[in-house]
Protein backbone atom coordinates (compact mmCIF):
# COMPACT_ATOMS: atom_id res chain seq x y z
CA UNK A 1 0.00 0.00 0.00
CA UNK A 2 2.61 2.54 1.08
CA UNK A 3 4.52 1.65 -1.92
CA UNK A 4 1.43 2.14 -4.36
CA UNK A 5 1.13 5.63 -2.98
CA UNK A 6 4.71 6.56 -3.62
CA UNK A 7 4.15 5.55 -7.24
CA UNK A 8 1.24 7.79 -7.52
CA UNK A 9 2.70 10.59 -6.13
CA UNK A 10 5.95 10.23 -8.37
CA UNK A 11 3.22 10.15 -11.25
CA UNK A 12 1.72 13.09 -10.03
CA UNK A 13 4.80 14.94 -9.94
CA UNK A 14 6.55 13.80 -13.60
CA UNK A 15 3.08 15.21 -14.94
CA UNK A 16 2.03 11.81 -15.62
CA UNK A 17 -1.86 10.57 -15.80
CA UNK A 18 -2.63 7.56 -14.36
CA UNK A 19 -5.79 6.06 -16.08
CA UNK A 20 -7.98 3.46 -14.36
CA UNK A 21 -9.06 0.36 -15.78
CA UNK A 22 -10.97 -0.17 -18.60
CA UNK A 23 -13.95 -2.79 -18.11
CA UNK A 24 -14.45 -4.92 -21.23
CA UNK A 25 -17.44 -6.86 -21.50
CA UNK A 26 -16.26 -9.89 -22.82
CA UNK A 27 -13.00 -12.34 -22.10
CA UNK A 28 -10.90 -14.07 -24.65
CA UNK A 29 -8.96 -17.83 -23.94
CA UNK A 30 -7.34 -19.80 -25.44
CA UNK A 31 -6.86 -23.59 -24.45
CA UNK A 32 -5.12 -26.88 -24.89
CA UNK A 33 -6.04 -30.36 -25.12
CA UNK A 34 -3.38 -32.07 -24.27
CA UNK A 35 -4.83 -35.15 -25.97
CA UNK A 36 -5.04 -34.26 -29.08
CA UNK A 37 -2.63 -31.35 -29.15
CA UNK A 38 -5.54 -28.85 -30.40
CA UNK A 39 -5.62 -25.31 -29.04
CA UNK A 40 -8.68 -23.31 -28.97
CA UNK A 41 -9.65 -19.45 -29.15
CA UNK A 42 -12.62 -18.93 -26.90
CA UNK A 43 -14.68 -16.32 -25.81
CA UNK A 44 -16.97 -15.57 -22.27
CA UNK A 45 -19.23 -12.70 -21.56
CA UNK A 46 -17.89 -11.38 -18.57
CA UNK A 47 -20.15 -13.61 -15.20
CA UNK A 48 -21.25 -16.57 -17.88
CA UNK A 49 -19.69 -19.54 -17.74
CA UNK A 50 -18.14 -21.36 -21.07
CA UNK A 51 -17.19 -24.76 -21.33
CA UNK A 52 -13.58 -26.23 -22.62
CA UNK A 53 -13.43 -29.72 -22.38
CA UNK A 54 -14.01 -31.43 -18.55
CA UNK A 55 -13.49 -27.22 -17.35
CA UNK A 56 -15.95 -24.77 -16.72
CA UNK A 57 -14.60 -21.29 -17.34
CA UNK A 58 -16.33 -18.16 -15.50
CA UNK A 59 -14.54 -14.50 -16.19
CA UNK A 60 -16.15 -12.32 -13.34
CA UNK A 61 -14.16 -8.98 -14.58
CA UNK A 62 -11.95 -8.29 -17.76
CA UNK A 63 -9.63 -4.67 -17.27
CA UNK A 64 -7.51 -3.17 -20.27
CA UNK A 65 -5.52 -0.29 -19.47
CA UNK A 66 -5.80 2.94 -22.33
CA UNK A 67 -3.28 2.09 -25.01
CA UNK A 68 -1.02 5.71 -24.22
CA UNK A 69 0.13 2.91 -21.25
CA UNK A 70 1.98 -0.10 -20.67
CA UNK A 71 -0.17 -3.00 -22.09
CA UNK A 72 -2.12 -4.40 -18.95
CA UNK A 73 -5.02 -6.70 -19.84
CA UNK A 74 -6.29 -8.73 -16.92
CA UNK A 75 -9.22 -11.12 -15.89
CA UNK A 76 -10.59 -12.23 -12.80
CA UNK A 77 -11.60 -15.93 -13.32
CA UNK A 78 -12.86 -19.01 -11.45
CA UNK A 79 -12.36 -22.73 -13.51
CA UNK A 80 -14.45 -25.68 -12.32
CA UNK A 81 -13.83 -29.12 -13.20
CA UNK A 82 -16.27 -31.57 -14.06
CA UNK A 83 -16.26 -34.61 -11.58
CA UNK A 84 -16.97 -37.98 -12.58
CA UNK A 85 -19.87 -38.60 -10.79
CA UNK A 86 -21.62 -35.41 -12.70
CA UNK A 87 -20.58 -32.76 -10.13
CA UNK A 88 -18.02 -29.49 -10.28
CA UNK A 89 -14.87 -28.61 -8.12
CA UNK A 90 -13.32 -25.30 -7.94
CA UNK A 91 -9.90 -25.83 -9.63
CA UNK A 92 -8.89 -21.86 -10.11
CA UNK A 93 -9.67 -18.24 -8.97
CA UNK A 94 -7.74 -15.63 -9.38
CA UNK A 95 -6.23 -12.93 -11.32
CA UNK A 96 -4.83 -14.09 -15.21
CA UNK A 97 -2.66 -11.70 -16.98
CA UNK A 98 -2.64 -11.66 -20.86
CA UNK A 99 0.73 -10.40 -21.43
CA UNK A 100 2.14 -13.01 -19.09
CA UNK A 101 -0.30 -16.18 -19.99
CA UNK A 102 2.33 -18.77 -17.77
CA UNK A 103 2.38 -16.55 -14.95
CA UNK A 104 -1.52 -17.81 -13.80
CA UNK A 105 -2.48 -20.25 -16.53
CA UNK A 106 -4.83 -23.08 -15.60
CA UNK A 107 -2.45 -26.48 -15.54
CA UNK A 108 -5.12 -29.27 -15.78
CA UNK A 109 -4.23 -32.55 -16.74
CA UNK A 110 -5.73 -32.83 -20.12
CA UNK A 111 -7.05 -29.28 -20.84
CA UNK A 112 -5.04 -25.60 -19.88
CA UNK A 113 -6.40 -22.67 -20.47
CA UNK A 114 -5.25 -18.87 -20.27
CA UNK A 115 -5.91 -15.71 -21.07
CA UNK A 116 -4.98 -13.83 -24.07
CA UNK A 117 -7.44 -10.55 -24.35
CA UNK A 118 -10.41 -8.59 -23.83
CA UNK A 119 -12.84 -7.63 -26.01
CA UNK A 120 -15.67 -4.63 -25.54
CA UNK A 121 -17.70 -4.92 -29.52
CA UNK A 122 -19.36 -1.14 -28.74
CA UNK A 123 -15.76 0.57 -28.87
CA UNK A 124 -15.04 -1.91 -31.77
CA UNK A 125 -17.86 -0.29 -33.85
CA UNK A 126 -17.68 2.77 -32.42
CA UNK A 127 -13.30 3.15 -33.75
CA UNK A 128 -14.43 1.50 -36.67
CA UNK A 129 -16.76 4.18 -37.51
CA UNK A 130 -14.55 6.69 -37.10
CA UNK A 131 -13.14 8.79 -39.28
CA UNK A 132 -9.47 8.53 -40.38
CA UNK A 133 -6.82 10.76 -39.03
CA UNK A 134 -4.88 12.82 -41.28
Amino acid sequence: MKRAGLIFLAALWHGVALAGPIENPIAVFSGLDKITGEITSFSVPVNETAQFGALFVTPRTCHTRPETEEPRTMAFVEVDERKLDGGRRRIFTGWMNAESPGLNAVEHPVFDVWLTGCRNPAAERKKDLSPPAR
